[in-house]
């Protein structure tokens, strides 16, 4: 089977020739038709997170890691104690895989389990950008229903993300909110805050184009942030102030523009979701006096992608165009994806 390989931190990916994994007892072996390529990947194949003030902290890759997270496949082969799934069927994996046997495994959290026992696919064992993928139970298998076979997969990290996110600030019917990016991840969580829970979004970017595709998703306003007055605008959008902003860039301009919302009311809550990086000063007593919320979301539970796949198998979500290169331009779309210059989403197909 074929692989594309991050060999060192930074450096073009290598194609790898090696056996196909045979399943034993409850794994399951998927035969990978799209990829879905997203930021985290950027993250993965530099070798750290940027924590501002030029600190790193290193991402979890060991040597030669075939990452990809977002896995869409078809099942061809399972070990002698599965029975529960179909051959030839085709499936979305959970990647956010636990060492299952520890606090947070054991409690149904295992994307909570920690960075060093965890085996999250395409993160700390191979993934997606190789063309079969070894799963160790097929629990962790979702069916997508009749999404596209370029989408599918961003549902398990793009999509699930948002979902989770937008779960933790649990905005009621008819709420305004305001959600920071018109990249993938913000489009996808879009889409989702619409057609799951029924608000109105003012979507935040600094890029024109992307702003123009958000508002023909459904955005109700779009603000370029880099427009004067546009802390301002937005506030007046949102009623006076904002009261739920999801942050889907993580940036220390995205959450000093972001935190800024709130104004001067009491109760805000920042949802922290992406990990562009940077610091972020905090007004300590400003922050008590508002009594506001900043929260930090991770992916999503097994349960969340439960609740997530069965709307999306209801047609309740509506699908998002997705660019898809073969999965030989790994490399090259890493390095577009981080020079932003790909507007939504996009996957690598085998």
């Amino acid at each position: 089977m074929k692989s594309y390989k991050v060999v060192a931190s930074g450096a073009p990916l290598e194609e790898h020739e090696s056996d196909r994994p045979v399943p034993k007892g409850k794994q399951v072996l998927i035969k990978t038709i799209a990829c879905g390529v997203c930021h985290t990947d950027i993250h993965i194949h530099d070798g750290y997170f940027d924590l501002g003030n030029d600190n790193h902290i290193p991402s979890r890759m060991n040597e030669t890691l075939t990452m990809g997270h977002e896995i869409y496949g078809e099942l061809v082969e399972v070990g002698e104690d599965v029975s529960d799934v179909e051959i030839g069927k085709k499936y979305v994996v959970y990647p956010w895989i636990g060492c299952g046997d520890c606090y947070e495994c054991n409690r149904d959290m295992e994307h909570y389990c920690a960075p060093f026992t965890a085996e999250n696919l395409g993160v700390s064992v191979d993934g997606g950008y190789g063309e079969y993928v070894l799963v160790k139970d097929s629990k962790y298998l979702f069916d997508a229903g009749n999404t596209p076979d370029e989408l599918a997969g961003s549902y398990a990290c793009r999509g699930l993300t948002a979902y989770s996110a937008l779960k933790k600030a649990n905005p009621k019917k008819g709420d305004s909110i305001v959600i920071i990016s018109a990249g993938g991840l913000g489009l996808l969580a879009l889409k989702i805050a619409i057609a799951a829970f029924e608000v109105k979004a003012i979507v935040v970017d600094i890029d024109d184009e992307k702003l123009a595709t958000a508002k023909d998703f459904g955005a109700s306003e779009v603000i370029n942030s880099k427009d004067e007055g546009a802390v301002a605008k937005v506030m007046e959008l949102s009623g006076g102030a904002a009261s739920t902003v999801l942050d889907f860039v993580g940036s220390e301009a995205s959450v000093n523009f972001g935190y800024s919302l709130f104004g001067i009311n009491k109760g805000g809550l920042y949802v922290l979701v992406g990990l562009l990086g940077g610091k972020f000063d905090l007004p300590l007593p400003l922050h008590t006096f508002t009594a506001r919320t900043i929260s930090g979301t991770y992916v999503g539970s097994m349960q969340e992608m439960k609740e997530l796949m069965d709307l999306v198998r209801e047609g309740k979500i509506e699908p998002v165009a997705v660019e898809t290169r073969p999965a030989s331009e790994a490399s090259d779309t890493l390095a577009d994806l981080k020079a932003g210059k790909i507007k939504g989403l996009v996957c690598l197909k085998h």
